[in-house]
């Protein structure tokens, strides 16, 4: 676990570069700190058109939506969060489930594709998840890489 794909010509454009560039450490650090996650101590690199995030997050779900907030961005192929780590130090950050929207979706088929049939009504639990990255259900978009959470029973 720790490096994350991307589709690198989808996504939230940062910047004034062509679409296959990777916007500067400086756009990336800016659109994370935006969605006011928590993420204030965590570090953010671009090598090339990879983010490498280094630092502490107070739980799992702030790890993923880390993730999914700067891999979501235009000029961006990967997310390295191999040294993002918990804060609680019992606790070890689990692989998360994402997945990428392909043409067609919508929440409720992704649920009932992820939960199984019948559960399409817990696309509200992937919008929440994924929120403040989404603004409104209906606007997702392929290529878009959603978290996906665990259902509690």
């Amino acid at each position: 676990m720790g490096l994350f794909s991307f589709i690198k010509n989808a996504g939230k454009k940062l910047g004034i570069g062509g679409d296959d560039d990777a916007p500067d450490v400086e756009a990336v650090k800016k659109e994370l700190a935006s969605h006011d996650l928590g993420t204030d101590k965590v570090e953010v690199e671009v090598v090339n058109d990879k983010v490498v995030l280094k630092g502490v997050v107070e739980d799992q779900s702030i790890f993923e939506k880390a993730i999914v907030a700067v891999g979501n961005t235009l000029g961006i192929s990967s997310v390295e969060a191999g040294e993002l780590k918990i804060s609680d130090a019992g606790v070890a950050a689990k692989d998360p489930v994402f997945y990428t929207v392909k043409k067609g979706d919508n929440l409720w088929k992704i649920a009932e594709e992820q939960y199984g049939k019948g559960k399409g009504a817990k696309h509200t639990v992937i919008f929440e998840a994924n929120r403040p990255m989404l603004s409104h259900p209906d606007k997702i978009y392929p290529g878009q890489v959603l978290r996906i959470p665990d259902l509690e029973d």
